[in-house]
């Protein structure tokens, strides 16, 4: 629930410096790649989060299926780009993803 509420603030942050940059172009991917990144990690981190002190051929198992997720967001910001570029223009919708599990990605680390 944190990381998504995290997610869901930083996915605002960087809708809002998007928009200064592009303006209106970059609403929708800001906001669509915010949320698909915070999606994506809250999912992650609530795979791992019980093996996090288990043995490591469990851990690393469940740390795998997490980076399998982050990546299939990687493939997402392509596919999107490619189908629909005008809604999606590549610089924006990349950094909307980025700019949102980036952070995460980090607070995941800091995590007890």
């Amino acid at each position: 629930m944190k990381t998504a509420l995290l997610g869901l603030g930083l996915t605002a942050i960087v809708t809002a410096v998007l928009y200064l940059v592009w303006g209106e172009a970059a609403l929708v991917p800001g906001l669509a790649m915010g949320v698909v990144a915070t999606g994506l990690q809250a999912t992650a981190s609530g795979i791992l989060t019980p093996v996090r002190e288990a043995p490591f051929k469990q851990f690393v198992g469940r740390w795998g299926i997490g980076m399998g997720l982050r990546f299939l967001g990687v493939i997402l910001v392509g596919v999107a780009v490619v189908v629909d570029r005008e809604r999606f223009p590549p610089l924006p919708t990349g950094l909307g993803f980025l700019g949102v599990m980036v952070p995460l990605l980090f607070l995941e680390l800091r995590r007890p």
